[in-house]
């Protein structure tokens, strides 16, 4: 069974309805004074939170593959999780990239990490928007491979229509060059929180449509697609109906996840810890049918 949220009325004093992901932002569009929102629980709406507390509502939409995990079951040891029911089991992995700085990938197998998701590229956020490699990607390739992970890769796009996400699938699979993954290759769209960015005026469709282009780009080169989402991001900023051929890497770090939604992946923590890399990292915990 799903929690329900109890009955109540919420107000809030909203500044900015921008969350960030990863370190960076995504989010509704912002009022730009305070207001009083009250939030409604019906059946078919959702309140949600972002990072930074701020609260958004939600119809859920029927239509759209729905959450099949019991949140009773998600278990915690410390900043560890762990999933199991008759259905489902669950393993933990990492995501990483240049900032993450040089890996000891055997630490960090033998800490129990179970997959990789690395950041093979970026398209720079200015208006010159050029792509370029993560300077760590080939030496975490290596690494995560030779020490006995399953690897995925993911590109932060920031294409501002469907030549463009087409452009940066055919980055990410020249980058590949036909290495074998285990896991999808994975289109990231992400707001910028702290500057202007190129996609500050795409709108939800065109994001939608980016999306698709990537992924089908990648699936037609023989590999696995998915897509980053959050809750913002699911709400207001990608058509999940149009995208359902696609599995989701989640991001929520609440205790539980917060979405009616299916997804593949959860990563539950940016403060996560791990033997062989340095400062804090994220954590994801992969939801596997048995």
């Amino acid at each position: 069974m799903r929690r329900r949220i109890p009955s109540l009325l919420i107000v809030l004093a909203v500044a900015t309805l921008f969350s960030s992901c990863k370190g960076r932002e995504t989010g509704a569009p912002a009022e730009e004074e305070t207001a009083e929102i009250t939030i409604s629980r019906e059946p078919d709406i959702l309140s949600f939170v972002d990072t930074h507390g701020n609260v958004y509502e939600m119809s859920i939409d029927p239509d759209i593959a729905a959450n099949p995990y019991d949140d009773s079951n998600f278990v915690r040891d410390g900043v560890r999780l762990s999933y199991e029911d008759d259905e489902y089991t669950s393993r933990t992995g990492v995501d990483v990239s240049y900032y993450q700085g040089e890996i000891d990938w055997e630490k960090v197998s033998a800490a129990d990490m179970e997959f990789a998701i690395l950041r093979i590229g970026y398209r720079g956020y200015g208006t010159k928007g050029s792509l370029n490699p993560d300077a760590t990607f080939q030496d975490n390739l290596e690494g995560a491979k030779q020490a006995g992970l399953d690897v995925g890769v993911y590109f932060f796009s920031q294409a501002v229509n469907e030549e463009e996400a087409l452009e940066e699938a055919q980055f990410v699979l020249e980058m590949l060059d036909g290495e074998a993954l285990e896991l999808p290759i994975v289109f990231d769209p992400e707001h910028i929180s702290d500057a202007q960015a190129r996609t500050d005026s795409v709108s939800a469709e065109q994001f939608t449509r980016n999306a698709a282009v990537f992924c089908a780009a990648v699936e037609d080169a023989g590999y696995e697609a998915m897509i980053y989402s959050n809750m913002v991001w699911e709400a207001y900023w990608l058509d999940l109906k149009e995208l359902a051929d696609y599995p989701v890497w989640y991001a929520d770090y609440e205790p539980l996840p917060q979405t009616p939604y299916a997804f593949a992946i959860w990563q539950y923590t940016e403060s996560g810890s791990v033997d062989g890399i340095e400062g804090s990292v994220d954590l994801n915990l992969q939801m596997l049918r048995k």
